[in-house]
C-alpha cells in the first residue's frame, strides 16, 4: 500500500469540499479555496478566472439537488508546494474528467488550476 502524503490528502479534502453546495454558495468560504491566479478552462469550453467563478457559484440561490458522484480521485505531489489531482465526476448524467492543480499559498492549500474534460459513459471524450 502507497504511503500516506499529507500534502494530497490536505489537497483531496479541500477539493471534495468545493463539490458542496454549501461551501460553493459561500463566498468566504470559497475565497479561501481559491489562489488568487485561479483560472478553470470548464466542462462546457468556457474559460473561468477567479472572480467569474465566484460570481456564478456565490450567486445561486438553490443548491444542487443531487451530489456530484466521484471516482477515482488520486493525487500526486509535483513540488513542495503543488499537488495534482485527478477524477471523474457524474452529475445528473454528465460525466467530466478532472484535473486540479493545488498551490501551497499564505499558509493553506488553494485551487490553482482546474480543467474539466466531458465524456461519455464508454469512456470517451464528447464533444
Amino acid at each position: 500500500m502507497p504511503e500516506r502524503n499529507p500534502a494530497v490528502d490536505a489537497a483531496i479534502e479541500r477539493e471534495l469540499s468545493l463539490l458542496d453546495s454549501e461551501v460553493r454558495r459561500s463566498p468566504t468560504r470559497l475565497g479561501a479555496l481559491l489562489h488568487a491566479e485561479f483560472t478553470e478552462f470548464g466542462a462546457s469550453g468556457r474559460y473561468w478566472d477567479r472572480a467569474s467563478i465566484m460570481e456564478a457559484l456565490t450567486g445561486k440561490s438553490e443548491p444542487r439537488v443531487r451530489p456530484f458522484t466521484i471516482s477515482r480521485m488520486k493525487g500526486v505531489q509535483l513540488a513542495p508546494d503543488v499537488v495534482h489531482l485527478t477524477f471523474d465526476t457524474d452529475y445528473n448524467g454528465r460525466r467530466a474528467h478532472r484535473s486540479s492543480l493545488w498551490r501551497y499559498t499564505e499558509g493553506s492549500w488553494r485551487l490553482y488550476f482546474h480543467q474539466a474534460t466531458p465524456f461519455d459513459a464508454g469512456g470517451q471524450q464528447t464533444g
